[in-house]
């Protein structure tokens, strides 16, 4: 993120009378060891008959001198600074081995070097008391340090004094009260009473306002606010001068920028001067302006840009609304916790006990805001092979009509007052259930564990096995233990055996060789644990009928079914059950006391009618008897008519499978509340590696396009559809990669359609070729045209960009939704990019629906990973993009893409060199999986993470005169079409890890690039870029915010670290067909010589350092 500001500085002092003024001294100018880089400085002061020098005091701080020859009336001060707000990341420093732990003492050298601050002046009664009170357990130096500002930080407190001068130590601690310059006077008065030399320091304090509101704590000041501010610096052996702000108990970071640093706060006035005896009017004005910004996650637009983007997603609207495309656009986001970004099971495992409680969370404030009058659903997730349980699913079901599934919320557990129940609430629920059914109860059947089976288990252990330490047998003793503490005879739960035809209840009974209901061995919900082989197998009065629901039928309006179960609950009361013994029921209903709560495991139901039938007997039921209720089992089933919203858990990750919108401003709206209710259940976007780089969450962000019914879906009607977004997005590689994840290539989630097997296209032309251009075309041609070719290598019909999965499957109903899954969009961190995101797609939707996109495919062969993965290229394609989308009436700017660039393409750093301006940007490297490999868990397939990728652009660069290299080696660069603008992607190997492609060959880093001018025969200058901190810094922790992650990436970029020595090119040299030339060092046994590569017209776009 680059953000530049102007700081102005305005001082006026008004005489009532000509004075005569004495030397002035102005300390105004930032200190030469400011962190914070400053572009332009200006000062300009009043009378301008002066004389002015610019001097350094003994501390090395500026100093503007000025002489006044003559009276005046007023003097006035005007200070500009421009600076670069880099994030600086206020912990990253060393201390010397002897300092790291508290107490410690300077060696004798550094105490002489450090007299001046260590000297004590304030040594009064209350400051002793004070010091009393400190902790002085033995720590790490920085720990005690933050103690102690902390302390000063909370046992003063804060006011705005304008009277000159500091307090002594002792009034500051009498009143308990003061500005900032006797906050920092105490904490430099306290830290020399205990050995630490500390420094007064006066400068300027820049806080801007917060992007977004905290979570935790202040958000800052509400506008971008400067002043002048103090602050103390304590010497630390081998980090230097650190800052520490007792004002804010804060260490200092970006935001201070130093003035003077000095021994006592006389020294370190900004402005010193005497006039003659005189009534003077004082003014003075602060302010700071942000003069540019680059996009960043929490900001990616301006309000200008954002309310042009969102007027466009209108006018797009319309011409869908025109074109009766009838599209809805559904996602599947992805989420991590903000406050863990170690756990496994927020990096590698699919759950964990945090996950559950932050999915909890957040499908309450869902459910508030979405699904009220619905229904909260948990039921069994996803089961992936060598996990040992299946995944979870939270679901939220709601009618589109508006009417309510569930009236009453308090009778859900999750919303309950009180969700525990009695002890006997299984059984009572089933009984009163039976009659809002309108059935009997006789066939209620209890449960219970095998008590045997787990004996027979615990037997057939090895005696010299101790069940208390060996993980599977503790497992097996611990439920036999529970099953003998409850006692055999007690129920686990009830079974009711159930299902409905044409609107009536249908129950029957269930016999066992043994007599009793005993469970499938395990620890599941019982009814994932019902013996279902051990019913009849041939039942005296036939199997209960089942179908298979058409979403395609046409259906009509949803009835309520609240008096219907109220009716039916009078009737056996009144007249008592009927007894319907037509078939015999394999699907029940099962209630379950677990954890004190009461769960109720639905059964499989073939339409929405039986479903909301059921329901609204399980809330009448709840509310006659007070018991909430958890819902579990089969999912609702599918209908266009209700509405749903999943919360799953994936590795590292949450997903929520959004339920798809009709419009534009149901969309808009959909996402942004999705991400503040994310946001305020402590789940972000947000993700870093330990470099700092950023990336998204891992779990991706897919799209999905269809109708509102699976006939209305626009893939299906109009197969020329997909044909022309197909054609599309293999024309603009850019679209594949820049909206992408970390992994992408052949071997990723979603590979492009030409990324795996070339004669995919050959054999894609001739799929286009068989859709009709005339007529009605039938649903299952779209399936049948292109299922064998959207697929990844291994012939896997859901890891592809376009996934047909869910479209017309022949597979099941379920399959058949009319939906087109675009699986390549990564999570976006802020949802205004996430809605630009949907914004392009809902366009080419609504451009190819009224003009097929029908054009021949591009062999890009090795360009795909050449040309397209540095950012240059990646940004021309989507320029072509927008003007293609110009010239069709949709008005898109360019410039509305940056935020994604600035995510996808981070700026490393850039540097100016003469003329020359020398830029680095990350560029994308495909990780592809290597062969099996044997692990201690088993066979494993490792992704080669060794290789990464940077694009280097110059600008003002004469191809003739000068010669860019990396390491030594030339670097290849391609003109732009920009007079004096080339680029080049390097491709290098980063990293060694114990698996990789090429584990020979060594590490390319730290990367050094020399700016050569071959007339005067030396390098002008270069940079270095390292891929770990130069300072042997081992993380080994994720970054907590996008802070400190950029000052992670920042401090890896050096604008210095060129080849020294002046040079002498000789002959060219070719040696087994690499031609290199030879640069010599002058006067100089040293050589300093660069080889030139010949041109790899496969990849002629990136230099690969493994071939030097």
């Amino acid at each position: 993120m680059a953000l530049k500001i102007v700081i102005s500085h305005k001082t006026k002092y008004k005489y009532d009378r000509p004075v005569s003024l004495s030397p002035h001294i102005f300390r105004l100018r930032p200190a030469p060891h400011s962190r914070t880089p400053i572009e332009a400085y200006s000062i300009k002061i009043t009378p301008e008959n002066q004389f002015f020098n610019w001097q350094q005091d003994p501390f090395g701080n500026y100093m503007a001198r000025l002489i006044f020859p003559e009276k005046t009336t007023e003097l006035t001060i005007d200070v500009e600074i421009i600076a670069d707000l880099k994030t600086i990341n206020p912990f990253d420093f060393f201390v010397e081995e002897y300092a790291e732990e508290y107490p410690f003492e300077y060696k004798e050298e550094t105490k002489k070097e450090l007299l001046p601050y260590l000297e004590i002046t304030d040594k009064g009664k209350l400051l002793q008391d004070f010091l009393k009170t400190l902790d002085y357990t033995p720590r790490k130096t920085i720990y005690f340090l933050i103690d102690i500002n902390r302390k000063i930080y909370e046992y003063l407190n804060y006011n705005i004094r304008m009277d000159p001068g500091v307090q002594s130590c002792e009034e500051t601690l009498n009143i308990k009260s003061g500005s900032c310059r006797d906050y920092a006077w105490l904490f430099v008065q306290t830290l020399r009473h205990l050995g630490f030399g500390a420094r007064f320091v006066s400068g300027y304090l820049v806080q801007l306002k917060s992007d977004e509101k905290s979570l935790d704590g202040p958000s800052g000041p509400e506008e971008d606010f400067t002043d002048l501010h103090a602050w103390a610096e304590v010497y630390l052996p081998g980090a230097g001068w650190i800052g520490f702000d007792a004002t804010s108990g804060l260490l200092a970071g970006e935001g201070h920028i130093p003035l003077a640093c000095t021994p006592t706060f006389e020294s370190a006035a900004p402005v010193t001067g005497m006039s003659d005896v005189c009534e003077t009017e004082f003014f003075f004005e602060n302010s700071v302006k942000r003069i540019f910004e680059s996009p960043r996650v929490t900001k990616p637009y301006t309000e200008e840009q954002w309310k042009a983007i969102y007027k466009l997603g209108f006018k797009v609207e319309k011409q869908l609304e025109k074109g009766d495309v009838r599209l809805t656009m559904g996602g599947e986001p992805t989420f991590v916790s903000i406050d863990d970004m170690e756990s496994p099971e927020w990096n590698t495992d699919a759950d964990g006990p945090h996950k559950r409680e932050l999915a909890k969370n957040l499908s309450a404030r869902l459910y508030d805001e979405f699904a009220k009058g619905g229904v909260l659903h948990q039921a069994q997730g996803k089961w992936y092979p060598g996990e040992p349980l299946p995944r979870w699913s939270i679901e939220l079901c709601w009618r589109k009509d508006g009417r309510n599934i569930w009236h009453n919320k308090k009778l859900l557990s999750l919303f309950a007052d009180n969700p525990t129940v009695p002890e006997n609430a299984d059984i009572l629920f089933l009984e009163t259930l039976t009659k809002h059914l309108g059935i009997t109860d006789t066939t209620i059947v209890p449960t219970y564990e095998d008590a045997f089976y787990f004996m027979w288990e615990e037997g057939k252990l090895p005696i010299d096995v101790d069940p208390t330490k060996d993980d599977g047998a503790l497992l097996v003793k611990n439920k036999l233990k529970e099953i003998l503490k409850d006692g055999k005879s007690k129920a686990v739960g009830y079974v009711l055996p159930l299902n409905n035809s044409i609107g009536t209840w249908y129950t029957s009974d269930w016999t066992f060789r043994r007599n009793h209901l005993f469970l499938i061995p395990g620890n599941s919900p019982i009814g994932l644990r019902l013996p279902l082989d051990s019913l009849i197998r041939k039942p005296e009065h036939g199997e209960f009928p089942q179908f298979v629901p058409d979403n395609f039928s046409v259906k009509g309006r949803l009835p309520s079914y609240k008096k219907t179960a109220a009716t039916r609950y009078e009737n056996v009361v009144n007249n008592g059950a009927p007894i319907n013994n037509s078939y015999f029921i394999r699907t029940a209903l099962c209630s379950e006391v677990r954890d004190g709560k009461l769960y109720l495991f639905l059964p499989p139901m073939d339409s929405a009618e039986i479903f909301l039938d059921l329901i609204a007997s399980i809330e009448a039921t709840a509310k006659k008897l007070n018991i909430p209720v958890i819902l579990e089992g089969y999912d609702p089933p599918k209908d266009h008519r209700l509405e749903s919203m999943k919360i799953t858990p994936d590795p590292g990750v949450i997903e929520i499978n959004v339920h798809p919108a009709k419009n534009w401003e149901e969309l808009t709206h959909n996402t942004l509340t999705l991400y503040k209710l994310a946001k305020q259940s402590r789940l972000g976007t947000e993700k870093f590696m330990l470099d700092g780089k950023h990336t998204g969450t891992g779990g991706g962000n897919h799209v999905t396009l269809g109708g509102i019914s699976p006939a209305d879906s626009p893939l299906l009607r109009k197969p020329s559809l997909l044909r022309s977004l197909l054609t599309f997005w293999q024309h603009h590689p850019g679209l594949s990669y820049l909206f992408s994840g970390a992994f992408i290539g052949a071997t990723s989630q979603a590979p492009r359609i030409d990324e795996a097997r070339m004669e995919n296209l050959y054999e894609l032309e001739i799929a286009f070729s068989q859709i009709p251009k005339d007529g009605d075309v039938p649903f299952w041609l779209t399936d049948r045209l292109f299922r064998h070719l959207l697929t990844d290598l291994t012939g896997n019909t859901h890891r592809a960009e376009f996934c047909i999965d869910k479209l017309y499957s022949p597979d099941s109903s379920s399959g058949r939704l009319g939906i087109l899954e675009l699986r390549a969009f990564d999570m976006p961190p802020h949802p205004q990019m996430s809605l630009m995101q949907n914004l392009l797609v809902r366009t080419l939707v609504a451009w190819f629906w009224k003009k097929p996109y029908e054009h021949d495919l591009v062999r890009w062969g090795t360009e795909l990973h050449d040309k397209f993965l540095i950012e240059h290229y990646v940004r021309e394609d989507i320029k072509d993009i927008v003007e293609q989308l110009n010239r069709a009436g949709y008005k898109f700017q360019e410039d509305w893409f940056n935020p994604f660039f600035e995510f996808r393409f981070p700026l490393h750093g850039m540097v100016q060199i003469n003329n020359v301006h020398l830029e680095l940007r990350a560029a994308i490297e495909p990780w592809n999986v290597l062969g099996e490999e044997m692990t201690g868990g088993g066979t494993a397939r490792y992704v080669d993470s060794s290789v990464e990728r940077i694009q280097v652009k110059v600008n003002h660069f004469i191809e003739e005169r000068f010669v860019l290299t990396c390491n030594g080696v030339k670097v290849q660069l391609n003109s732009t079409g920009v007079k004096g603008e080339y680029v080049a992607g390097v491709r290098y190997k980063a990293w060694n890890p114990h698996s990789s492609l090429h584990p020979t060959i060594d590490v390319d880093t730290p990367l050094v690039f020399d700016i050569v001018d071959t007339w005067n025969k030396r390098s002008i200058g270069g940079c270095t870029y390292y891929v770990a901190h130069p300072g042997g810094r081992s993380y080994d922790s994720y970054p907590i915010n996008s802070y400190e992650a950029e000052s992670r990436r920042i401090n890896r970029f050096w604008e210095f670290g060129h080849t020294q020595g002046s040079i002498q090119e000789t002959e060219s040299i070719i040696q087994g067909g690499e031609s290199t030339s030879k640069v010599e060092k002058q006067e100089s046994s040293k050589k300093f010589s660069y080889k030139e590569l010949p041109i790899n017209f496969e990849f002629p776009y990136t230099l690969d350092l493994r071939k030097k």
